[in-house]
C-alpha cells in the first residue's frame, strides 16, 4: 500500500514541475531599481557580460526565423538564476544590438511584454529594412501587404487567396518555392507578427480577415509598398489619393519620431 501511494506521488511530480514553471512565467515582475543594486552586488562584470551574451544570442537566433521573444521564455530559457538583474541584462543587450550589429529592441506587446529586433541602421534615416521584395517570400509578403493595404486596412481572406490564384500560387495546393501557402500566410507570416489573422465575428460559416501585423508597422514602408503598386499596375502612385496621404503621413510621423530620439 505504501509502495503504491509513493508510486503516485513519484508520477504526480513532474505534472507539479510544469505547472510551477508556468507560474513563473505569469508571476514574474520587474525588479525594481533598488533590487537590481542589490543583485548585482552579489555578481562580477564578467558574469553578467556572459549572461548578457547569451540573452544576445537567444534573440539573434530567434531572429532568423522572425520569431518575436516572450520577456517570460527569455527569463525561464536564458536569465534563470540572474533573472533579479533582469532590466540591466536588457540595458546592456540593447546596446550590444544598437553599437555591434546595428538593431533596434522593441518591445511591441507592453502587456505581454513581447520584444522583436528591427534594423536600426536603416530607420535612423527614416526608410524601412523592407522596402522591396528581396527573395520569394517577402515578395508574397509584399504581396499580401499590398492588398491589405489598397483595400483600408482589413480584408477577407478569401480576397487574399484569389489575388494570390491570379498569380499562380493557389492556397489549395502545394507551392514548389513556399509549400502549405496557406500555413505560411496564416502561421508563419502571423507568428513573425507581419500579418493579423482574426475571425470576423457573427460570420456562419467562419470568415477571417487580415490586417497588418505589428512587425509590418515597424519595419515595413507604406510609401515602398504603394511604389510597388504603381509599378505592377503602370500608374502614378498618387492617383490612390487616400493611400498616398496615409503613406506619407507615416512615413513623416516616422521621421519626426526618429528626430525627436536623437
Amino acid at each position: 500500500m505504501t509502495q503504491r501511494r509513493s508510486s503516485q506521488n513519484k508520477k504526480q511530480q513532474p505534472v507539479a514541475t510544469a505547472t510551477q514553471e508556468d507560474d513563473d512565467d505569469v508571476t514574474f515582475t520587474q525588479p525594481s531599481t533598488s533590487q537590481v543594486q542589490r543583485g548585482l552586488q552579489k555578481v562580477t562584470p564578467a558574469q553578467v557580460d556572459l549572461k548578457t551574451a547569451e540573452v544576445v544570442q537567444y534573440f539573434l537566433v530567434k531572429d532568423q526565423k522572425k520569431i518575436p521573444v516572450r520577456r517570460a521564455d527569455l527569463v525561464k530559457n536564458v536569465v534563470k538564476e540572474y533573472r533579479n538583474i533582469f532590466p540591466e541584462i536588457l540595458r546592456k543587450a540593447t546596446r550590444t544590438f544598437d553599437e555591434v550589429f546595428g538593431l533596434k529592441l522593441v518591445e511591441i506587446d507592453t502587456k505581454n511584454h513581447i520584444f522583436i529586433l528591427v534594423n536600426n541602421l536603416e530607420t535612423a534615416e527614416g526608410a524601412s529594412p523592407i522596402t522591396s521584395p528581396t527573395n520569394p517570400k517577402t515578395g508574397l509578403l509584399f504581396v499580401i501587404l499590398s492588398v491589405i493595404f489598397m483595400k483600408g486596412g482589413a480584408v477577407r481572406e478569401n480576397l487574399i487567396w484569389n489575388t494570390l490564384k491570379k498569380l499562380r500560387v493557389d492556397s489549395g495546393r502545394k507551392h514548389e518555392l513556399f509549400g502549405d501557402v496557406k500555413k505560411v500566410v496564416t502561421e508563419e507570416f502571423v507568428r513573425q507578427r507581419y500579418v493579423q489573422y482574426e475571425r470576423i465575428p457573427h460570420t456562419e460559416p467562419v470568415e477571417h480577415e487580415f490586417r497588418w501585423g505589428q512587425r509590418a508597422d515597424l519595419e515595413v514602408s507604406k510609401a515602398k509598398i504603394l511604389e510597388f503598386v504603381g509599378k505592377v499596375f503602370e500608374q502614378d502612385p498618387q492617383s490612390w489619393s487616400q493611400q498616398y496621404k496615409e503613406a506619407h503621413s507615416s512615413a513623416s510621423s516616422s521621421q519626426a519620431s526618429t528626430s525627436t530620439q536623437r
